[in-house]
């Protein structure tokens, strides 16, 4: 009888439950982190191990979810600085629940039996795990502290001042309100050699908020008279646009050039633009508007030295150069560039040599034109560098970036809307107004707006008609006639084409 029941003793023994050896327990608590909790499963605590997977489970359940089905919300979330706030919290709570859990997975696996180099490994690969998981919770973070750094610095509150921005009607639809969203893109220069910010470029980007179709419409910086909305206080200080009439007509006006007005008109005449954060955009907003005929909403001013850090975050742009593009050197005091920008096909420009292939014209025929030309390459190739993949993968750099180069006045109401129509901007047609220079402002002395503004409404709002328009045989009465506006395609203006000039 004592002989049958010690074999069957031995054998529930043998029958038990074993734990691990270290190397195991080590493996078993490693892959515990892709799913937390199944490793307390292993070492038997079955109600924790349980709860811990569920929840685990159920966070993975929620992420996808909220991934795949509630992108709005998520973009939403992303441009709420409050709820930005939280995000940076929960990532770091989630994480230390992380290492916790590894580590009190590897105590209750590890045998106790285990020697100590046994010992000594399993610490050490779990402390590089806890390291590992430490880190990646910091970049997490300081990404989401830059994305609310930079909602919270460059994107306007209700707070901010503005004598331009449209009011927007809450729990509407933005888009009906603003089928047509027109952008005004100012690039400024406050360089050391420069007394005051000048405009150097000024672009407005026309967009179709329901297709995504953008038209970029250049102005040269020369342009004098400028005019400013009627019944605005600037139009009754400028009735005749922003030159001085005292001059010969003829007469080059440096002072009254478009590029001076941001600096010039708020610091002679404060009173004629009321509170503001930035009266010089304001001014640009009001006169641009009036000169093609369109409804400015808002404004993005990039400092072009900063324009260099984002181009660089963003890892270069590609282009096609066409002709030699000077990089520095100035025309008046006759100093040359240092070097050129050598014509190409696709090529890589780092931050510093995209500046100046937007700027370079040092001894180019119809400079500003040629520039314009070359501006608008840049935006194109910038919205094309700027992929999902390739922003995430430089969030923090192109945020900071951000921050130190972009002034607006758009709100932060209208970022998540903004980020669908950018979608469609990136897949719609990027085309070209063009102001036809050899009619229009043959010299930026007089320039016909009004010519401007009938070509920019064809652009923009192309009218179609199959009747003939009748002549008049009044020469006092006949309406000018102006010329369809080339609106070609920034695929084939920005293609590789040496000798072209722009």
């Amino acid at each position: 009888m004592a002989q049958t029941r010690a074999p069957r003793a031995a054998r529930a023994r043998r029958a038990g439950p074993r734990r691990p050896t270290g190397i195991g327990a080590l493996a078993i608590a490693v892959l515990g982190i892709l799913i937390p909790g199944t490793a307390y499963l292993a070492a038997r605590r079955t109600r924790l191990g349980t709860a811990v997977t569920l929840v685990s489970l159920g966070l993975y359940g929620g992420a996808a979810y909220l991934a795949l089905r509630q992108r709005d919300a998520v973009i939403a979330w992303a441009l709420d600085p409050t709820v930005l706030l939280w995000m940076i919290a929960g990532l770091v709570a989630i994480a230390l629940a992380w290492v916790v859990v590894l580590v009190t997975s590897y105590k209750m696996l590890r045998p106790l039996t285990a020697g100590p180099a046994a010992r000594t490994l399993g610490s050490l690969v779990i402390g590089v795990l806890c390291f590992a998981l430490a880190m990646g919770t910091a970049s997490g973070a300081q990404t989401l502290v830059a994305q609310r750094e930079l909602v919270t610095k460059v994107f306007a509150g209700s707070e901010t001042k503005s004598q331009t921005r449209p009011t927007i009607v809450p729990r509407k639809d933005i888009w009906e309100q603003l089928p047509r969203l027109n952008i005004l893109l100012l690039g400024a220069d406050d360089g050391a050699d420069r007394q005051g910010v000048r405009t150097d470029s000024v672009m407005v980007a026309s967009i179709d908020t329901k297709t995504g179709n953008t038209s970029l419409i250049s102005l040269t910086r020369n342009f004098m008279r400028m005019p400013f909305p009627a019944g605005t206080p600037l139009h009754a200080k400028f009735p005749t646009g922003f030159w001085d009439p005292s001059v010969p007509p003829d007469t080059e006006q440096p002072e009254f050039y478009l590029d001076a007005m941001y600096r010039n008109i708020p610091k002679l005449y404060p009173d004629l633009i009321g509170p503001s954060d930035n009266p010089g955009a304001d001014v640009l907003k009001l006169s641009v508007g009036a000169a093609l005929g369109l409804q400015i909403h808002y404004y993005v001013q990039v400092n072009l030295a900063g324009f260099a850090k984002l181009v660089d975050a963003l890892g270069g742009i590609t282009v096609n150069i066409n002709y030699p593009v000077p990089v520095g050197g100035n025309d008046d005091k006759k100093i040359p560039p240092s070097r050129y920008l050598q014509p190409g096909h696709d090529v890589q420009l780092n931050g510093s040599d995209a500046l100046w292939f937007a700027r370079g014209r040092y001894g180019l025929a119809t400079a500003d034109l040629a520039r314009q030309a070359r501006q608008r390459c840049t935006v194109k190739a910038i919205v094309e560098r700027a992929t999902p993949q390739n922003v995430l993968a430089n969030y923090q750099e192109i945020a900071h970036a951000g921050e130190q180069m972009i002034r607006t006045d758009i709100p932060g109401s209208l970022l998540k809307p903004l980020v669908d129509v950018g979608q469609r901007v990136k897949t719609g047609k990027i085309t070209n107004v063009d102001l036809d220079k050899k009619k229009n402002f043959p010299n930026g002395r007089n320039p016909d707006y009004a010519a401007m503004r009938a070509i920019v409404a064809q652009a923009i709002n192309p009218v179609r008609s199959t009747k003939p328009v009748p002549r008049r045989t009044t020469t006092a009465t006949q309406p000018k006639v102006t010329p369809k506006p080339d609106t070609g395609d920034l695929t084939s203006a920005c293609a590789y084409n040496p000798g072209a000039t722009g």
